[in-house]
């Protein structure tokens, strides 16, 4: 992966971050789980395309529950 290609990730990522105002907890981990299991996932494949999809897949899953979590224990849903 070319550091252009990083680098914009990074924006888009921190970019996307700063919309989750309104978002519920649940919306909020599954954003941020994908992007981070994205990361990692290509981390640790060596940048392979399929585990940057098999990460993101798999964060966004685990974010999800956090967050959907969090709503119940906060009575949102």
């Amino acid at each position: 992966m070319t550091k252009t290609l990083k680098i914009c990730g990074i924006i888009v990522l921190t970019t996307g971050l700063g919309a989750c105002a309104g978002m519920s907890n649940t919306e909020k981990g599954t954003l941020i789980g994908a992007g981070t299991g994205a990361a990692v996932g290509s981390v640790i494949t060596g940048g392979s395309p399929v585990g940057t999809v098999v990460g993101a897949g798999v964060g966004g899953v685990i974010g999800h529950e956090i967050g959907e979590n969090e709503d119940r224990r906060r009575g949102y849903r």
